[in-house]
């Protein structure tokens, strides 16, 4: 039987999202109805928004949600299970590639379009690949933003740069990534830990997870003062430079300016050492980012990338609830705001001006006043 959604769409030439009704097909053997309790608002999705299009567009990457239909052949879900939906798959799969995007056929017979899944809605169908089980102990509204603000910054950290006790953080922009990405770092021991925005309240917020240090990049340099919190009296590199700057750095904002501090605010390799400064890029780029050669070449740094924390969720998810039983990482804390669905404007706007502290979720349900 088709399910009744309410889901929130991006028309062809238009700016404005609209929250239209539809009806869910039955899933496919592959495919499962997801009644969603909350989703996460992400940075990503004003880069889709902003994006040339000529289709309409459903969005939203992270979510939880209960179990409504189950496709014949998805083996790891039941009707009434907890999960968590993820823009990644839950695991390495035998065969080449990635499911086809979801779709949604509107009234008038338009097909929004995905980029792989879609969340803001109060009714999703997507593959189950997309879906990992959850305990019934996880707190299903703040859950929803494992499936990409957790993972994609605590992911960074665990996964991509490896980061070992002791070793030096820093982190550009104290957002939701930002922060998850700041937790993780305090959580496997590194130090210090240094935090840079521009707004004070996310500085606090970021002092509040484990930042040791907190640099207001409007009152002053971020490079220079990482590298003074991070200087290694004593020590040269192969050129005889003083050894300064962060074993691992993350740009969580992928904005230009930030791109050019991310390489110089990160350790040049010391003499003799098989330790190499690590700047990652986790942010999304809206334009090319400025690289320094001489600097990535002459000081032996490594410039990298980071997608999804180059997480797999069915292996880390339950890492990170972990960290949640266990009062390491407050998800809670994390969630600053909530928003029916028939306020995305209000919320996408506040995302955009830079509003919001931590994670704003919507909530199907929720009160609207």
């Amino acid at each position: 039987m088709p399910t009744a959604a309410r889901v929130v769409v991006l028309p062809a030439g238009s700016d404005r999202l609209r929250l239209e009704s539809c009806l869910l097909p039955d899933p496919g053997p592959d495919e499962v109805v997801l009644r969603i309790l909350a989703s996460g608002l992400c940075h990503s999705q004003l880069h889709e928004m902003r994006a040339p299009r000529d289709h309409d567009v459903v969005l939203g990457h992270e979510a939880t949600g209960r179990i409504v239909a189950v496709g014949d052949r998805v083996a790891h879900l039941r009707v009434g299970d907890l999960a968590l939906l993820a823009g990644i798959p839950r695991t390495r799969t035998g065969s080449p590639g990635r499911p086809a995007p979801a779709t949604v056929v509107l009234p008038d017979g338009r097909v929004a379009r995905s980029q792989g899944v879609y969340a803001w809605a109060d009714h999703v169908l997507v593959h189950g690949l997309f879906l990992v089980k959850l305990p019934e102990s996880a707190p299903p509204e703040s859950t929803s933003i494992v499936g990409c603000a957790v993972l994609t910054g605590a992911g960074a950290v665990l996964h991509t740069a490896r980061v070992q006790p002791g070793q030096s953080v820093a982190v550009f922009g104290a957002g939701g990534v930002g922060l998850c990405a700041i937790a993780a770092a305090r959580i496997v021991g590194a130090h210090p830990i240094v935090a840079v925005d521009v707004d004070a309240r996310k500085l606090a917020a970021a002092r509040r997870h484990g930042a040791t240090d907190t640099v207001d990049a409007t009152r002053e340099d971020p490079v220079e003062r990482i590298r003074a919190i991070t200087a290694e009296p004593g020590r040269v590199d192969a050129y005889g430079a003083p050894v300064a700057g962060a074993h691992h750095v993350f740009d969580c904002i992928g904005r230009p300016e930030t791109a050019r501090q991310l390489l110089a605010a990160t350790r040049n390799r010391p003499f003799a050492s098989d330790e190499r400064g690590q700047a990652i890029l986790v942010g999304i780029p809206d334009e090319p980012i400025p690289v320094d050669g001489a600097d990535l070449f002459v000081h032996e740094k490594v410039l990298m990338g980071s997608l999804a924390g180059s997480c797999e969720p069915e292996r880390d998810v339950p890492r990170l609830l972990d960290w949640v039983a266990r009062g390491e990482l407050e998800l809670e804390a994390l969630v600053t705001r909530r928003y029916p669905l028939e306020r995305i404007e209000e919320a996408v706007s506040a995302l955009a001006r830079g509003e919001i502290e931590g994670r704003a979720i919507l909530v199907p349900g929720a009160p609207s006043a």
